[in-house]
């Protein structure tokens, strides 16, 4: 028993010099890669365009389809309100559940319900479409 100990001893890598000198030297190889993409960047920078202008939208930029319909919106409405309408929107369906408490006592509610969807998709569909034409 005594002598399997002593050749698993011997088997075994010391952690000091050996691992921590490999580490040290993927360190340097790490560090002159990144200090030749430094000079590099320094005698060769890279030219670019004109500064980002956060107001001016290049014509070629388009969101996803699923955002189609927000960026259209921003083309109809100011700003400020095509921002702030699906803001107000979501806190509305978020907040709605907790002020209407009270059953529905017949069907009015729900037809009125399905008018407003049924609006709210159309133009929903309609602006997206018109995102992707224009």
């Amino acid at each position: 028993m005594a002598e399997e100990k002593k050749d698993r001893r011997f088997e075994t890598i010391p952690f000091f010099p050996d691992h921590v000198l490999t580490e040290f030297y993927v360190t340097l190889g790490v560090l002159a890669l990144v200090v030749l993409v430094a000079v590099l960047g320094a005698f060769m920078p890279v030219g670019l365009d004109d500064p980002a202008d956060p107001m001016v939208t290049p014509d070629h930029t388009k969101p996803e389809w699923y955002f189609l319909f927000l960026y259209q919106l921003l083309k109809y409405v100011p700003k400020t309100l095509g921002v702030l309408i699906p803001i107000v929107g979501f806190l509305i369906i978020v907040i709605w559940p907790f002020i209407d408490r009270r059953p529905d006592q017949s069907q009015r509610p729900m037809r009125w319900r399905i008018v407003a969807v049924v609006v709210f998709m159309i133009g929903v569909i309609v602006l997206t479409i018109l995102g992707e034409v224009t």
